[in-house]
């Protein structure tokens, strides 16, 4: 995905059919996500990602900024999605910094009336909105994983993430490729697996590579 909406709770009218509570399930993309930033080396930085837009270190400032901003939504605040700061080089210590990011986001959308009205300046449905930072997370943590050459499970413990992405996603998409948010789709084989699927839908190739 490239770049967010300037209020990414815009993307999309759909309303998501109810699911799984997302608490959990940013718990489950969330921690993986940390532990992918925790193990990013200094010298990976400048690294391409499956993701045309960034290099590492882009990438990981623009994670610092979906985490930050979906918390202000979970709580029916304003976000602001405009200039992404420049976390990696300002704060010595942005690994330990993104994981206490990524706890707070998890407790916010993990309380109750998280995901009921609606949010964000469009007043789109809640829980809509939370199925956006599910998916940006998810997928995003699978581009650094692959840019690091790191292992990446796609619904660890079994919590159910991919099944709800691939629901929101059908939704989601073509308001989401209008907005610049994903590329074109990309075929897939046919036995492909379901998450191979979505990242295909959303313009990555699962096959993707280190240079």
């Amino acid at each position: 995905m490239s770049d967010l909406p300037k209020d990414p709770a815009s993307a999309s009218a759909d309303r998501y059919p109810p699911g799984p509570a997302l608490g959990p399930l940013l718990g489950a993309s969330g921690g993986q996500a940390v532990s992918l930033v925790r193990a990013v080396p200094d010298d990976a930085l400048a690294a391409a990602t499956p993701c045309a837009d960034y290099d590492v270190r882009a990438l990981v400032n623009h994670l610092f900024q979906v985490v930050t901003q979906f918390r202000e939504l979970a709580l029916k605040k304003p976000s602001d999605f405009g200039d992404t700061p420049d976390v990696v080089g300002t704060d010595g210590h942005w690994r330990d910094s993104f994981a206490a990011a990524v706890d707070e986001l998890v407790r916010v959308w993990s309380a109750p009336g998280a995901e009921e009205g609606t949010t964000g300046a469009m007043d789109m449905p809640a829980r809509t909105v939370g199925c956006l930072v599910l998916l940006d997370l998810t997928v995003h943590a699978w581009d650094l994983a692959r840019a690091t050459g790191r292992e990446y499970r796609p619904d660890p413990g079994g919590a159910g993430v991919v099944p709800v992405l691939a629901t929101a996603v059908t939704g989601l998409a073509p308001t989401a490729r209008r907005m610049g948010m994903f590329a074109e789709p990309l075929p897939v084989r046919e036995d492909a697996p379901d998450f191979e699927r979505l990242l295909a839908v959303t313009g990555r190739d699962p096959g993707w590579t280190r240079p």
